[in-house]
């Protein structure tokens, strides 16, 4: 399986300036794993935390494809397709 064309057509902007997920910070609420926003830079959290922050955001705005934001990793998810890259 290839990868999907999600992947290759986002750019990969600078994140936000952020110390975490944007909504937990603002709602003083914790995170597991951080994922950045391939289109806008959004940082959010994952679905393994509490609010799920970087998938709210796909719904929200379409953005489809994400990245870790954790130091070491740089695999990338595509919402649409439900495909690893």
């Amino acid at each position: 399986m290839g990868i999907c064309e999600h992947m290759l057509t986002v750019p990969d902007p600078e994140p936000q300036t952020t110390l975490g997920c944007v909504e937990c910070l603002e709602m003083g609420s914790r995170w597991v794993h951080l994922r950045k926003c391939l289109s806008c830079g959004h940082v959010g959290c994952c679905d393994s935390s509490p609010n799920r922050h970087a998938t709210a955001h796909f719904q929200q705005d379409g953005h489809p494809v994400v990245r870790s934001f954790e130091p070491g990793e740089d695999w990338r998810w595509c919402y649409v397709d439900n495909a690893l890259g």
